[in-house]
């Protein structure tokens, strides 16, 4: 019998389990870096960037990250997938190609070890797929299930996309749906239908690796990827002080359920931790009570948010169509309002 992990038996699973935001930045603030003065440090502690980036010479760097968190499908090796293709888009979202990743896993030890072996044959299939090296890892046992990558990437130093440098006149691409923790939410209430969870499911299973170097072909100001911080969390991040975000709802791909499933009241605690982050610096005044859920929807390996030249970014939807079939231009950068992002 396929082994199964009791979902019941975990808490709340991907993303949305992330600290939220606000309370994050609390947490981190005034805290003791070392080597915050280290010229080779080109991303680091400050400016919420998706992963470290260091240079090793002149032209090269390296990109560092880590993600892990509790199961969200009962699948163990669907989950081991999601959770290596999530640990690796933050490489992705640097504009950087994966070298190498190493496991994490936290596992009960009453539970069946096949439910951990799926879980860790998911995810070196991801690492594989991505054409990089499975080096090792850490494992504990523990009171419940979490797993998750270090990885480290490489790239060129001038080649390193950074989540702020988004221009007034710039378009913005999207190239995943959004809904996943509505979604989500909803299966865990056995209230979605088979084909809206593997909708989902298959979306975060799905690199960012390919999208990311279908839009390395184009110009590329700004990009991070989409993930428990929800769309707004993330473009409010990438407006930064100096620019604001404004989105068209029609146009952002959502999968076909996500409004339904709002409607119906299936919310996060992740999805309001967003919302009250965000606070009176993102503007969705406009929208509908389910559309505003589906923009503070905290995502599990969502796609890439990209700031790119105007007169390029049909062409970059094209190419990342290709493979993400549901990229869309779904706004636009203006000069700086009084709100950092604004949702019509």
């Amino acid at each position: 019998m396929k082994p199964i992990i009791p979902l019941k038996d975990c808490p709340t699973g991907g993303c949305g389990t992330k600290i939220g935001p606000g309370d994050l930045a609390g947490l981190l603030a005034g805290l003791p870096v070392s080597g915050r003065s280290d010229p080779n440090v080109l991303a680091g502690f400050g400016g919420a960037e998706d992963a470290a980036v260091y240079q090793v010479s002149p032209d090269d760097a390296i990109v560092s990250t880590v993600d892990f968190f509790p199961p969200m499908v009962a699948d163990p090796r669907r989950f081991g997938r999601i959770a290596a293709a999530n640990a690796m888009s933050d490489v992705y979202a640097m504009g950087g190609r994966v070298v190498i990743a190493l496991n994490l896993v936290c596992f009960p030890e009453r539970w069946d070890r096949a439910i951990l072996r799926e879980i860790l044959a998911g995810g070196a299939e991801k690492i594989a797929e991505a054409d990089a090296t499975l080096a090792g890892g850490h494992s504990i046992n523990d009171s419940g299930l979490m797993s998750g990558r270090a990885v480290t990437g490489g790239g060129r130093r001038d080649g390193v996309w950074r989540n702020r440098g988004a221009r007034p006149g710039d378009c913005l691409v999207l190239t995943k749906a959004l809904g996943v923790g509505l979604t989500l939410a909803a299966a865990a209430a056995d209230a979605a239908t088979a084909d809206a969870v593997e909708a989902a499911v298959a979306s975060m299973e799905r690199l960012n690796r390919d999208a990311a170097a279908a839009a390395a072909r184009f110009t590329v100001h700004a990009s991070t990827d989409v993930t428990g911080f929800g769309l707004m969390g993330h473009a409010l991040e990438m407006a930064g002080d100096d620019v604001t975000l404004t989105l068209d709802y029609d146009a952002l791909p959502r999968f076909p359920m996500a409004e339904h499933f709002a409607e119906e009241f299936y919310f996060t605690a992740a999805g309001q931790r967003n919302r009250t982050h965000c606070g009176d610096s993102v503007s969705v005044a406009s929208l509908p009570p389910a559309a505003q859920e589906v923009v503070f929807d905290p995502q599990t390996s969502g796609g890439l948010l990209l700031a790119v030249p105007a007169e390029e970014a049909e062409a970059m939807v094209r190419a990342v169509q290709q493979t993400d079939p549901a990229a869309a231009v779904v706004g636009v950068v203006d000069a700086r309002r009084r709100v950092a992002v604004e949702v019509l």
